[in-house]
C-alpha cells in the first residue's frame, strides 16, 4: 500500500528495521542539506504520515531554513512564508515529542495561512545538538493518528540526525579549513612574487569571499584625515560599496581599535545602522588587519539574508588571512622604499662611473691635444690648425664641466634645481603613462608663465615658495597626475599651479571615469592631505562638472 505520493506505507510492526536501516542511511551522509532532506522523508515515510516538515531555527529561534516533503513544489511555493513556530508548533516541547490529534480543537489552534493545506492530526519532535534546539520535526495527517511509538521512533530518528548534522559540520569545517589554507598559500606567493599592493588587496578580498561564500567583500582602509573608508571591493553590489566612509563609533572601527574580530548574525536585524547600504545583508564578519600590534584596516565579510550565519571558525581563519592582508600593504611600503634605495644606489653608480671614466678620459685627452697644440705653435703651423685645437680643447673642457654637473645632479637629483623646472619636469614624465601630454600651466600673480620665462621671475618663484614647500608642491603634482594615469581613464588631465605672495595652490582636473570604484585607494590621497595641513593648507578631491575629478591642493605663503 502507498501514500498519495508514492512511499509506501509502513506498518507500526515493521518500522523497526526501517527506523534502523534509516538511521544508518542518515549518519552516513557528510552532506547537511541531503541529510536533512533524508531525514525529513524517512519520517514520514516511517510513520505513515501524509506530511512532513523540517525548520531549522537561527540564533532567535526564528525559521532560518525549511525541508519539507508530501507537499507537491507549485503548492509549497504558494505558501507566504515557512512556519514561524507560532500556535501549536510553539506547543512543542524542547526535550519530548507532541501529539496532537485533533488540531483544530487544541486551544492554541489559530487557523491555518492562506493556501495551507488542512490538517487533522499532528507530531511534533525537537531535534537538539549538545542540549540545544536544533530544529523541530513536523509531520501530519497519519491515517488514525499519531501514537507513542511513532513519538518514540521520531526522537530516536531525530538523534540519529543529530549526529549526521554533527557529521556533516565536521566535515564541512575540515573541507573549509583546507580551503582556506589554500587561499593563505595562494596570498602568500603573490605577495613573494611582488604583486602590486592594490592587486594584491583585490585578490584576498576575492578569495575571503569565495571561501567563505559571502555575496561581498570589503577591505576598509585609513583615508583622508582620520577617516577609514572602503577601498576595495569584490561580490555583489561591490561598485556602490567603495569609497563608502565608517564612522568613529560604529563596528568597524571599533574592531581596528581592539584587534579583535566580530560576527554578526544579521545586518537586518541590527538596531543601530550607521552605512544603509549594508542593512541588506544578513550574517557579516568583521576580522581586523594587524600590524605590529597595530590596526591597518579590517576586512568585512558579508552574506545574504538567507544564508546561515558565520560561527567562530569562520572568524579564526579570517583573522588569519587578514593578517596576510595586512603584510600584503607593510611589504609593499617596504618594496616601495627598496626600490627607492636601489634607484639611489644605481644613481650613485652611474655617478662614479661617469667620474672614475669618462672625467678621466676626457681630461687625458685634453692633455693631449694641448700637448699637439703646443707641438705645432713651436713649428710654427697653420692658424687655422691651432684654432682648431683650440676649439677641441674648448669643447673637451666644457664636457667635463657637463659630466661633472650631470654627477651633481646625479648624487641631489633635486639640489639646485629651479621649482619651475621640476614642475615641468613632472609634467614631461606623466606624458608616458598618461598616453598624452598633460595641459600643464605655471601661474604668478595671476599670469601665466611664458615657456621661455627668464631667469629673474624663476628665482623669484623659488624666493616665494621656499624650498620646504616647494617639495610639497612637486610631490602633489606628481601624485595628481599619476592618479589621473593610474585610475581616472582620462583623455585630457590638465594642471594649473597658481603663485602669489599670500598662497600656492595647485588644481589638476581630468575627464575621466571620476569618483568611481576605479579610483585609486586612498592613502595616496591621504598623504595629500597631510602634506597640506604640515603648512596650515587645505586638500579636496571633487566630481568635474561633466565628468572627471578634480583635485585641488593650497598652501599659504608666508
Amino acid at each position: 500500500m502507498t501514500d498519495p505520493i508514492g512511499y509506501p506505507i509502513i506498518e507500526q510492526t515493521g518500522q523497526t528495521g526501517g527506523l534502523f536501516d534509516s538511521a544508518l542511511a542518515l549518519t552516513s551522509r557528510l552532506d547537511i542539506t541531503s541529510a536533512l532532506q533524508e531525514f525529513v522523508e524517512a519520517a514520514r515515510r516511517l510513520t505513515g504520515a501524509k506530511y512532513a516538515a523540517l525548520g531549522i531555527l537561527g540564533s532567535r529561534g526564528e525559521t532560518v531554513a525549511f525541508h519539507y516533503s508530501g507537499m507537491s513544489v507549485p503548492d509549497a511555493e504558494k505558501l507566504p512564508h515557512p512556519p514561524h513556530g507560532d500556535g501549536v508548533f510553539a506547543q512543542i516541547p524542547v526535550d519530548a515529542p507532541l501529539i496532537i490529534n485533533d488540531i483544530a480543537s487544541h486551544p492554541a489552534f489559530e487557523g491555518w495561512p492562506s493556501y495551507h493545506p488542512k490538517m487533522q492530526n499532528f507530531l511534533g519532535v525537537p531535534v537538539r545538538i549538545q542540549e540545544q534546539v536544533f530544529g523541530r520535526l513536523y509531520l501530519s495527517d497519519k491515517q488514525d493518528g499519531f501514537n507513542e511509538a511513532d513519538a518514540s521512533n521520531m526522537s530516536m530518528l531525530a538523534s540519529a540526525a543529530a549526529i549526521a548534522v554533527q557529521n556533516a559540520r565536521l566535515y564541512s569545517e575540515s573541507e573549509d579549513r583546507a580551503n582556506w589554507i589554500s587561499v593563505s598559500q595562494s596570498i602568500t606567493t603573490a605577495l613573494l612574487e611582488g604583486t602590486d599592493e592594490e592587486e594584491a588587496l583585490k585578490l584576498i578580498a576575492k578569495k575571503m569571499r569565495t571561501v567563505s561564500r559571502s555575496s561581498t567583500a570589503l577591505i576598509v582602509l585609513p583615508s583622508i584625515g582620520d577617516a577609514w573608508v572602503c577601498e576595495i571591493a569584490d561580490g555583489e553590489d561591490a561598485e556602490n560599496m567603495i569609497g563608502l566612509e565608517f564612522p568613529p563609533d560604529g563596528r568597524a572601527q571599533t574592531v581596528i581599535r581592539e584587534g579583535s574580530g566580530v560576527v554578526v548574525d544579521s545586518m537586518t536585524r541590527t538596531r543601530t545602522m550607521r552605512i544603509p547600504e549594508l542593512r541588506g545583508y544578513g550574517p557579516a564578519l568583521y576580522a581586523p588587519m594587524i600590524v605590529g600590534g597595530q590596526g591597518a584596516g579590517v576586512i568585512i565579510l558579508l552574506r545574504s539574508r538567507t544564508q546561515q550565519e558565520f560561527d567562530l571558525a569562520d572568524l579564526a581563519m579570517a583573522e588569519s588571512v587578514s593578517k596576510q592582508a595586512a603584510l600584503a600593504l607593510e611589504l609593499a611600503s617596504a618594496r616601495h622604499a627598496q626600490d627607492v634605495a636601489a634607484q639611489i644606489d644605481e644613481r650613485a653608480a652611474i655617478g662614479r662611473d661617469l667620474h672614475d671614466l669618462a672625467i678621466q678620459q676626457l681630461f687625458a685627452t685634453g692633455m693631449q691635444i694641448t700637448a699637439i697644440r703646443e707641438d705645432l705653435e713651436s713649428k710654427e703651423a697653420s692658424p687655422d690648425i691651432v684654432d682648431l685645437l683650440n676649439q677641441a680643447i674648448s669643447s673637451v673642457d666644457e664636457s667635463v664641466k657637463e659630466i661633472r654637473h650631470i654627477v651633481h645632479r646625479l648624487r641631489e637629483p633635486d639640489a639646485n634645481v629651479v621649482v619651475v623646472e621640476r614642475l615641468r619636469r613632472e609634467a614631461s614624465l606623466a606624458r608616458t603613462s598618461l598616453g598624452f601630454a598633460p595641459s600643464f600651466v605655471i601661474s604668478l600673480n595671476g599670469e601665466t608663465l611664458p615657456q621661455d620665462v627668464d631667469a629673474e621671475t624663476v628665482a623669484l618663484i623659488d624666493n616665494m615658495i621656499g624650498a620646504d614647500i616647494a617639495d610639497d608642491v612637486v610631490a602633489v603634482t606628481r601624485e595628481g597626475l599619476s592618479n589621473a594615469a593610474r585610475h581616472a581613464k582620462a583623455s585630457s588631465v590638465s594642471v594649473t599651479v597658481s603663485i602669489d605672495p599670500s598662497e600656492v595652490r595647485i588644481v589638476v582636473s581630468d575627464d575621466g571615469a571620476g569618483l568611481s570604484p576605479t579610483q585609486s585607494r586612498r592613502s595616496g590621497l591621504a598623504n595629500l592631505a597631510a602634506r597640506a595641513r604640515r603648512h596650515g593648507g587645505s586638500f579636496d578631491l571633487s566630481r568635474g562638472e561633466d565628468r572627471g575629478a578634480v583635485m585641488t591642493w593650497y598652501a599659504p605663503l608666508d
